[in-house]
């Protein structure tokens, strides 16, 4: 019981901790598309090229581009500080779980027991990480088709004299670019279907052997344990697998894309 406590408290943070880090990608990508915007509306009012009775929709367009850099950095600066004590609560999780795990008796019934029933919270893990990065996702994607509906539509109302809903009409597509690259990027759908593909695998083999189906029929509970705990591992292994294939292949994009 204490290492199943142990080992909860545990995935808990990883997950948290890589929640956090998604976010501090997140944020970055946004503060540097608003330092972009920034220089962009820099040079505009610098050179004068808006008409000179605009002055005020020029102005406050870079004060509140200005905004968003300032506060999505301070965000940031707050998440890194956040970031840091996770880091160290994960740390001291691990610690206390290989200390409880020292503590149990290996190559025993009582040890593969405590295995298979910590392997729910593992389960429980993999879900939650799955539904995650579902709502992530479905949020990106949701800003991509209804701003570009929007877009499309602003665009059509405007012939071109209405300063301020050109404004808006460009921010709106700038967050249509910046939400489907970030979706292309970190790939949230392709990670929550591997997390539940993962968690459901897990937990068919979890009811086979408690109830003695398919490989594990007619077999004794220790081999029963002993064959369960080896397929865990190996669907965890896989789930590592393709994590890493996924960030590979975020990375070969960036370098094609330089």
């Amino acid at each position: 019981m204490e290492y199943r406590e142990k080992y909860a408290a545990f995935s808990k943070t990883e997950a948290e901790l890589k929640a956090k880090r998604a976010l501090q990608r997140i944020g970055w990508m946004i503060l540097l598309g608003s330092l972009a915007l920034t220089g962009i509306l820099g040079y505009t009012v610098a050179v004068g090229l808006w008409k000179a009775n605009d002055g005020f929709t020029r102005w406050l367009s870079l004060v509140i581009v200005n905004a968003i850099w300032v506060a999505c950095a301070y965000w940031l600066y707050r998440n890194h500080v956040t970031l840091a004590a996770k880091a160290n609560q994960l740390h001291e999780a691990l610690q206390a779980r290989q200390t409880a795990a020292a503590q149990l008796p290996l190559n025993t019934t009582s040890g593969l027991r405590v295995y298979r029933e910590a392997s729910l919270d593992v389960i429980a893990s993999y879900r939650s990480q799955a539904i995650q990065n579902r709502r992530v996702h479905n949020l990106f994607q949701l800003l991509i088709i209804s701003g570009s509906i929007i877009v499309s539509t602003l665009t059509a109302m405007n012939e071109g004299s209405n300063k301020a809903l050109s404004i808006v009409t460009s921010s709106l597509s700038a967050l249509v670019g910046i939400s489907a690259g970030v979706t292309g990027y970190f790939k949230f759908r392709e990670r929550g279907t591997t997390s539940q593909s993962t968690a459901d695998d897990i937990e068919k083999n979890y009811n086979a052997s408690q109830f003695q189906l398919g490989d594990y029929k007619n077999l004794g509970e220790e081999p029963r344990l002993i064959l369960y705990a080896g397929t865990v591992e190996l669907i965890k292994e896989e789930q590592r697998k393709r994590e890493l294939q996924l960030e590979q292949s975020s990375s070969q994009h960036d370098e094609r894309s330089a």
